[in-house]
C-alpha cells in the first residue's frame, strides 16, 4: 500500500459500551469479521471486509470518562503527528488526546476544530489504515464535515492540511469538496441546515460506508434496534441513508451503483 497523502482519510473507529453487541450488528450489516487485539491492547478490535481491514471497534477505556456523544471518528493521515497537532493549535483548534505512540502501529491524536468538530490524526507505522477505499460492500468510501459554519471549516481544515476547496455550483445548497492540489476529492463539507439535518444534531464528521443494497442496510439496522435519520434517498452519487446503530453511533451507507440525476459541477 502506498502512503496516503497528508490530510487523506485513512482510518475510522468507534467505542461501544457493549462491544459484543456492536460486533454482532456490524457483522450482519457489513459482513465484517473481527480480530480482538487482546487485553494488552484494551481489546481494540479490527474489523475486516472481504477487501481487508475496514475499521476499528473498541470498548470504553477503563477509568476514562468521556461525555462526548458516541460515534465514529475519522482519522486523517499525517507524516508528523506532532507537527500537525501544532498546526491545529495554531489555527484555533484543540488537541484533546496525544499525540501518543500506539506500539509499533503508529502515532495517534484526537483533536477538534474551532467549532468542536472531533477528528483524529494517524501517523502510520506498521498499520497504514484502511486496506482499501472503494465501493465494495462494507468498506469506507467517503466522509464529510457537517457544520453550521462552512466558512470556518473551509478555512481551518485547509490551513491545517493544505486542502484545495471547490464549491458545488448550486444556489440552494452550500457544499464543497476538499482535495490535495489537483487530485481527486478526499472528502466533502456540508452546511447543517434545518431542511435536512435535525436542529439538535451537533457539528461532526459523517462517515460513509459502501453497501450493495441501501434498503436492505436500512432494514437490517431497524431489525437490530437502530433507526434511520435520513433517507433512503436516490442521488447522483448513489442511493443513500444515514443510520444510527443500536448504541447510537451515526453513519451513512451508500450504494454507488444506483444513481439518479446528473452530477453537480464544482469550481
Amino acid at each position: 500500500m502506498t502512503a496516503r497523502p497528508e490530510g487523506a482519510p485513512c482510518w475510522a473507529d468507534a467505542t461501544f459500551p457493549d462491544l459484543e453487541s456492536a460486533k454482532s450488528f456490524y457483522a450482519d450489516l457489513f459482513g465484517w469479521t473481527f480480530e480482538d487485539g487482546g487485553e494488552a491492547a484494551g481489546h481494540y478490535t479490527q474489523a475486516s471486509s472481504d477487501s481487508g481491514v475496514a475499521a476499528g471497534l473498541a470498548p470504553p477505556m477503563p477509568g476514562v470518562e468521556d461525555d462526548t456523544p458516541g460515534g465514529w471518528t475519522l482519522y486523517f493521515a499525517t507524516p508528523d503527528a506532532a507537527a500537525t497537532a501544532g498546526a491545529i493549535n495554531e489555527h484555533g483548534g484543540r488537541v484533546v488526546t496525544g499525540p501518543m505512540e500506539v506500539g509499533p502501529y503508529g502515532t495517534m491524536a484526537i483533536a477538534e476544530d474551532p467549532d468542536g468538530i472531533r477528528f483524529g490524526l494517524w501517523q502510520s507505522g506498521s498499520h497504514e489504515g484502511f486496506a482499501t477505499i472503494n465501493d465494495e460492500h462494507g468498506t469506507y468510501c467517503w466522509a464529510e464535515v457537517d457544520t453550521r459554519h462552512p466558512d470556518h471549516a473551509d478555512a481551518f481544515f485547509p490551513e491545517v492540511f493544505g486542502y484545495r476547496v471547490r464549491k458545488m455550483q448550486d444556489d440552494k445548497m452550500d457544499y464543497a469538496v476538499w482535495s490535495v492540489g489537483d487530485g481527486d476529492p478526499l472528502l466533502g463539507r456540508a452546511e447543517l441546515t434545518g431542511d435536512v439535518f435535525p436542529a439538535e444534531m451537533p457539528p461532526h464528521v459523517g462517515i460513509c460506508f459502501a453497501v450493495d443494497d441501501c434498503d436492505r442496510a436500512v432494514e437490517t439496522t431497524q431489525r437490530h434496534g437502530g433507526d434511520v435519520t435520513f433517507g433512503p434517498q436516490d442521488s447522483p452519487f448513489g442511493r443513500m441513508a444515514t443510520l444510527r446503530d443500536p448504541q447510537g453511533a451515526s453513519f451513512t451507507v451508500i450504494n454507488v451503483n444506483r444513481t439518479v440525476g446528473e452530477l453537480p459541477q464544482f469550481a
